[in-house]
């Protein structure tokens, strides 16, 4: 909403078949949003392919992050925008629902590896499995390996995916 009354949805293309449910307009006009299954920027960007999202009121910059690989550069969306509105909370909302496991194993003290199951929120799809790993924490360290992979077997049979 601006100035009191609600901002026209935006012509933004989505797949066939997906609705906008939220959206917001750069400070530049730059129009992106999200359906029930993807956030667009303008690019499709399925949720279980979405690692977060946060708004900083202060510079008033909303930051979507994808999900990636220890090591590699993870892909970021960036946009300024006076409000986030509905849509940081869609985002938030769509991340969680795209969760269908997330299992912590500590390695040392409280650090270690995250084993995480996501697929579309809808449910339907493979079910993707990532690790991540506390600050501090040596993927490559074969005592790390091999607890990632006990990590991971557990949290497959917990969700009848051997």
């Amino acid at each position: 909403m601006r100035g009191g009354r609600r901002e026209a949805r935006p012509e933004l293309p989505v797949a066939r078949g997906e609705r906008l449910l939220a959206w917001a307009t750069t400070t530049e006009g730059q129009a992106f949003g999200g359906t029930r299954d993807a956030f667009y920027a303008p690019e499709r960007v399925p949720w279980e392919q979405v690692e977060a999202a946060d708004w900083d009121r202060d510079t008033t910059t909303l930051r979507v992050s994808e999900v990636g690989s220890w090591g590699d550069h993870r892909a970021e969306h960036v946009f300024v925008v006076e409000e986030p509105g509905r849509l940081l909370e869609l985002v938030r909302e769509r991340v969680t629902a795209s969760v269908v496991l997330q299992r912590h194993v500590p390695l040392a003290g409280r650090r270690g590896v995250r084993v995480i199951a996501r697929r579309a929120p809808g449910g339907g799809g493979e079910v993707s499995w990532v690790f991540e790993y506390d600050e501090g924490i040596d993927p490559d360290d074969p005592v790390v390996r091999l607890a990632a992979a006990e990590a991971l077997q557990a949290a497959r049979d917990e969700v009848g995916i051997g």
